[in-house]
């Protein structure tokens, strides 16, 4: 079939939507974030007033995603939320996707306020979870936005969801703000991995948070960030899961800074599992950076390391102590042990 045009007769009632953000930014973001973008341009466009809860009732979304979107695109520079001095929100200045100019205001309704406890970032390493009531687990069951959520939870798991699980759910919406999109991810993500217990995917979702992931995409980035080898070599000093930022340093650091082959990391591994179950990573890093200086770049180069070692300490002289050299200088007598035997049963 040939190509077509679009085009229709009445261009007067439009939204006009920027290039730069369909080819850009469009795929990185979730529904919910798509959809409150471009109705905040089509409020502009038509120069209406909008408020949190008037988006949140337009898109059956909770005011949480409301927010969580706004500051989503805040985070991509195409908005910027103002404040009164109540800390209400105020307005949404919509800008220019290609960073040049800004755009127009939505004058937002200034009864508006950002809930402080639910949605102001997190602070660092603040990620325990709280003890969740049962009307808190029945209200949050029963939420039609969440349901969904948890029937693909059972579907991935192979089984109905314990309260316990289903509390980690809900900690991942409420305190780590997770889309359920990314909790999609992340336990599709744990499963593939065969993981199923919930407190391995409850690690994997606060390392995620802590990195600052918001979307599957920026999620599925940060798991391919770290090459196979990297997963070899924690797998190689009886680590597992994703590797911590420290251990990653250490493994890109023989890989990249050292040049190391592979073989020649696991076989540093390797005789630091046999020497030690504390401190590994540091423990083979002493190892690798002391082949490095001595420029080892294949395995037999190590056995010379080896072999020198060996040879080293068998032709250093011994040292005697002077209570040794005591002792020889006594003359050394011979006994007759049968006979001493029988002097002593005699008595």
């Amino acid at each position: 079939m040939g190509s077509f045009k679009i085009y229709q007769r009445n261009c007067a009632d439009v939204t006009v939507v920027s290039n730069l953000f369909i080819d850009e930014h469009m795929k990185d973001a979730n529904d919910a974030q798509l959809k409150i973008y471009l109705y905040l341009l089509r409020m502009m466009s038509a120069g209406l007033t909008t408020s949190i809860s008037d988006i949140a009732d337009k898109f059956n979304h909770t005011e949480k995603d409301v927010v969580r979107a706004l500051k989503y695109w805040e985070k991509c520079r195409l908005l910027s939320l103002e404040y009164d001095d109540a800390k209400n929100l105020s307005g949404i200045q919509l800008l220019d996707p290609s960073r040049k100019a800004g755009g127009e205001i939505v004058s937002l309704a200034p009864v508006v306020q950002l809930p402080a406890k639910t949605e102001a970032p997190a602070a660092k390493n603040d990620f325990s979870k709280p003890s969740y009531t049962l009307d808190q687990l029945k209200e949050f069951k029963n939420n039609e936005e969440t349901s969904q959520i948890l029937f693909v939870a059972e579907q991935y798991i192979g089984r109905p969801l314990s309260a316990s699980e289903i509390k980690t759910i809900l900690f991942f919406t409420d305190k780590l703000g997770f889309s359920e999109d990314l909790i999609d991810y992340l336990i599709q993500y744990c499963v593939d991995r065969g993981k199923k217990d919930f407190r391995y995917i409850e690690k994997v979702a606060i390392s995620w948070a802590e990195a600052g992931i918001t979307t599957p995409k920026q999620a599925a980035k940060a798991a391919t960030k770290y090459d196979k080898n990297v997963y070899d070599i924690m797998k190689a000093l009886g680590k597992s899961g994703t590797p911590t930022k420290a251990e990653a340093d250490y493994a890109i650091k023989w890989i990249k800074e050292y040049g190391f082959a592979q073989d020649i990391i696991l076989e540093a591994c390797n005789r630091t599992v046999m020497a030690t179950d504390k401190h590994r990573f540091e423990y083979a890093d002493s190892i690798l950076t002391s082949w490095h200086k001595k420029q080892v770049r294949h395995k037999n180069d190590i056995l010379a390391l080896d072999e020198a070692y060996a040879h080293s300490k068998n032709t250093a002289p011994k040292t005697v102590s002077t209570a040794a050299r005591a002792f020889n200088q006594f003359p050394q007598r011979s006994y007759d042990f049968d006979a001493l035997e029988k002097e002593i049963l005699s008595n």
